[in-house]
């Protein structure tokens, strides 16, 4: 018998970057990191929000490691030149990066025969080249070291297609393919593969939508109690904290009453 705090892999004084950590989602994952001793480098557009988020996760690490242990950077992650920076100060300033959590994405809901082409854009540029910019800018690193962890945040709309978000659960599912086949390959070089998979979560990106016939139709809450940031955050911790042998491959989280 091995006593589950011994299997358990130390997560302190490890390194994270943490895209979207401006809020929602991303913003309670790179808190909960900090909680647990990691150092964390967040990236998000919106530079003000940023500092906010630098400062209440340096009030829940700084004590827990030595040194600076929070960086971050304006990052729009459909630019893979701002990955790399993201990245390399989280290099510079913490260590080598351990964990790479991509976070940022958007969510419109459209109906097709009303061709929201230009949020289908959007929403390909941030959920799939801003995953697969993150995954470029440290997979080459991971697999050298032999050692690495990238989480993927997806959706369950990446398991099953929901109308009025077509293009949304076809960006998702590129995640979980994406994922999937990088998992494959990284058998035996040490990098371990993610996702995590929310339903119903309480953030900002019902408010993107403009389409007023599909949020009337599909986007009218059911009255469920909805997911808190904190518990996908919980999930994250959940996964990084397994031993180098145990591989949490996917994670499904749902509001009880609305199951997927």
């Amino acid at each position: 018998f091995v006593p589950l705090l011994i299997m358990a892999s130390s997560l302190v004084g490890r390194v994270a970057v943490v895209t979207g950590a401006s809020s929602g989602i991303g913003r309670g994952i790179a808190v909960a990191l900090a909680q647990e001793g990691i150092k964390v480098a967040i990236g998000a557009r919106r530079a003000e929000r940023l500092v906010e988020v630098a400062e209440e996760c340096r009030s829940k690490c700084g004590d827990k490691v030595d040194g600076e242990c929070v960086a971050w950077v304006q990052t729009d992650v459909t630019k893979r030149e701002d990955m790399e920076a993201l990245v390399q100060t989280a290099e510079e300033k913490l260590g080598p990066v351990d964990f790479l959590i991509n976070v940022a994405g958007v969510m419109y809901f459209t109906m097709m025969e009303n061709c929201e082409v230009e949020q289908w854009d959007r929403t390909v540029d941030v959920c799939c080249k801003g995953v697969l910019n993150g995954i470029s800018a440290v997979i080459k690193k991971m697999a050298e070291r032999k050692k690495g962890h990238i989480v993927n945040i997806s959706s369950d709309a990446g398991r099953k297609v929901f109308p009025g978000l077509s293009v949304y659960s076809g960006a998702k599912f590129f995640v979980e393919a994406v994922s999937q086949g990088l998992r494959l390959e990284m058998v035996g070089k040490g990098v371990k593969v993610t996702t995590i998979q929310p339903g119903n979560v309480e953030s900002e990106l019902l408010g993107l939508s403009t389409d007023e016939q599909a949020v009337e139709k599909y986007g009218t809450p059911s009255g469920a109690k909805v997911l808190q940031p904190a518990d996908i955050a919980r999930a994250v911790v959940y996964a990084l904290s397994q031993p180098e042998w145990v591989a949490v491959n996917e994670v499904l989280v749902e509001p009880t009453d609305e199951p997927c």
